[in-house]
């Protein structure tokens, strides 16, 4: 047997960062190597759905209990709301977290009931350009919208 003057330590002597999770303490969680993006979908999903019903709730109380209610609503009642940045921040507001929220919602979905990872890849991407189709269509409507063609 030959013995040399530095002796391999063994792996749980080493660095921490290098050791595995289970040797130092077994009970501790293993630390994630990749980013958090499903924690970061979930916790968009409990902050955008309470924005969503703030921003909802308001909407309708505005739309249909305010004033003379649904009878004051046409096109240029909407002209003149959309006049204003503030209206057209929470119009556009509403959009984008209904349309982000909902897209998150269906990815979940997705991937928990496809199989095949080529079905999985292609539902999403369909997901993703129809998310992209209608947030540019709705984005393009609203800030375009010319409040001089409703009499």
């Amino acid at each position: 047997m030959t013995t040399s003057a530095n002796p391999k330590l063994a792996k749980t002597l080493e660095k921490e960062h290098v050791r595995p999770a289970s040797l130092d303490n077994p009970r501790s969680p293993r630390k994630p190597k990749g980013g958090n993006f499903e924690k970061n979908a979930w916790m968009f999903m409990r902050f955008s759905g309470l924005a969503l019903i703030i921003l909802t709730f308001g909407h309708m109380f505005i739309m249909l209990a305010w004033e003379d209610g649904v009878h004051r609503i046409d096109a240029s009642y909407v002209a003149e709301r959309w006049d204003s940045p503030f209206w057209q921040i929470w119009d556009l507001t509403m959009l984008w977290l209904a349309q982000l929220h909902g897209g998150n919602g269906v990815r979940t979905v997705i991937a928990d009931y496809t199989r095949k990872d080529s079905t999985r890849f292609w539902l999403n991407v369909l997901l993703a350009l129809s998310m992209l189709l209608v947030l540019i269509m709705g984005t393009y409507a609203l800030l375009t919208f010319d409040v001089g063609s409703v009499d």
